[in-house]
């Protein structure tokens, strides 16, 4: 029979005496992981390396242990974390009015010597429960900042509402997802979407990015390690499964996992329950699993580099975002949005797109998606600055995306681009001598060139 295994926080105890240390270890270990230094050298160490909740202090330390100097100092690193711990201060009966000073620094309370075990652990858990209060309340400011559900998935295009309204059905539900579609199309947007439409929105929202993790840790950081259970694990640590336990997992690019971390997946879908690296506690959890891969899985299944009973677990809901170029009646409405937030980002007025600016975005194919006409549109707007984005700094392989441009005024910039486009022909015709060079060194097709020729009716040379 399976236990849901309690999760410990960890706890650092700074002392000089090491018989004060170990009384305090001794109280605490049954509850929390403890971690023991001897200075604030040490401490400070300690809590730039590890995931401390709490710190459990005397604030006479060395090298000057007749003053509270450097008790102080650790108070005040510990408060400067983001986010801040809780520091319990340990204080003899004839020194009160130092452990008041400390809770000035922002220390959460303080016990006196002799050391009363019950009276230590029931400071120290209320001092670990007002931390997590903090991280949750940091965590619904976030999710309060972002904006909700759908409302960031811009478009009216058919392509794009008919994914949609499978997202908004599928989001009143527990069902495993899986999403996909190229680089840049908004997988990630739509999983939290997803999440933040669903009965799990008050819950956490975790997502990974399985091709960033290196293999050699990747079993570790989905489904976390015990004390030991490698070289570097010096201290237990929950993975993202256990993290998103009540709330929504995102796994991105699941594709790249390898066939043994395939395997332990498949486990965790099925049964819900897993061990961490090294342990042997069977933990369970509670979550929704969306998926995501730039892959065709299918086709990596038939190749024999994914499960197939994994895929058939994954695809228990499978949405497809269509490419930007298949949707090109958003984009307008996409430009103009990411113009209006990048204009806000960098202080300046909001710009109007000029109608060649529009057309030449529609015509593009956009490999990078939508994430790659957001950055575009962030460059135009820092590099035009005025009130008007027009063509100006759009990258050449764009504005040959263009059906055809007539030589027209260059008081216009449209005509303005058009003469700067003729005159670069006109010079590598004569500087090379033939088509094919001139072609070239323009670094474009010998029938593209051709086409341009005609366009500009340029005479031969």
């Amino acid at each position: 029979m399976s236990t849901q295994a309690q999760p410990k926080g960890t706890v650092l105890v700074v002392d000089d005496d090491e018989a004060v240390r170990s009384g305090l270890y001794w109280a605490l270990t049954s509850d929390y992981h403890v971690l023991q230094a001897s200075s604030r050298e040490e401490a400070c160490a300690l809590i730039n390396d590890k995931e401390v909740e709490v710190v459990v202090s005397d604030l006479h330390l060395p090298p000057n242990v007749d003053d509270i100097a450097e008790g102080l100092a650790l108070i005040d690193v510990a408060r400067a974390q983001d986010p801040p711990l809780q520091v319990v201060v340990i204080t003899g009966s004839d020194s009160k009015r130092a452990a008041l000073e400390a809770v000035k620094h922002g220390a959460y309370g303080f016990f006196e010597k002799p050391l009363d075990s019950a009276e230590l652990l029931h400071i120290v858990n209320q001092a670990s429960r007002l931390r997590q209060l903090e991280i949750e309340n940091r965590r619904l400011r976030d999710e309060l900042a972002r904006p909700p559900g759908f409302s960031p998935l811009l478009g009216s295009s058919h392509a794009l509402e008919r994914v949609l309204k499978q997202a908004r059905s599928v989001a009143q539900t527990s069902a495993t997802v899986l999403l996909t579609g190229e680089n840049g199309t908004g997988k990630e947007m739509l999983a939290r979407a997803i999440h933040q439409e669903s009965p799990r929105a008050s819950g956490p929202f975790v997502a990974v990015s399985c091709a960033a993790l290196p293999e050699t840790l990747i079993e570790s950081e989905l489904f976390g390690h015990e004390r030991g259970a490698f070289t570097s694990a010096l201290q237990s640590r929950k993975g993202r499964f256990e993290l998103a336990n009540g709330g929504t997992l995102f796994l991105d690019e699941i594709g790249e996992l390898s066939p043994a971390v395939q395997v332990k997946l498949l486990r965790v879908l099925q049964e819900r329950e897993f061990e961490r690296v090294g342990g042997t506690r069977t933990l369970n959890v509670d979550i929704r699993l969306i998926a995501a891969s730039n892959r065709d899985l299918e086709k990596e299944v038939k190749e024999g580099r994914f499960r197939q009973d994994l895929f058939f677990r994954l695809n228990v809901v499978p949405l497809a975002l269509p490419p930007l170029r298949e949707r090109p009646e958003d984009i307008p409405l996409l430009a103009a949005f990411f113009a209006a937030k990048s204009a806000e980002k960098h202080g300046q007025s909001t710009p109007e797109l000029a109608p060649e600016l529009i057309e030449v975005l529609q015509e593009y194919e956009w490999p990078g998606n939508v994430r790659e006409l957001e950055n575009l549109i962030e460059r135009l707007v820092v590099l035009s600055n005025g009130p008007t984005l027009g063509i100006e700094f759009v990258p050449e392989k764009m504005l040959r995306a263009l059906p055809g441009t007539s030589v027209s005024d260059e008081s216009t910039l449209e005509g303005a681009v058009a003469t700067l486009k003729r005159k670069m022909i006109v010079n590598a015709l004569h500087s090379e001598g033939n088509k094919v060079a001139a072609a070239k060194k323009l670094g474009i097709s010998r029938s593209y060139l051709h086409r341009l020729i005609n366009e500009f009716e340029i005479k031969s040379v």
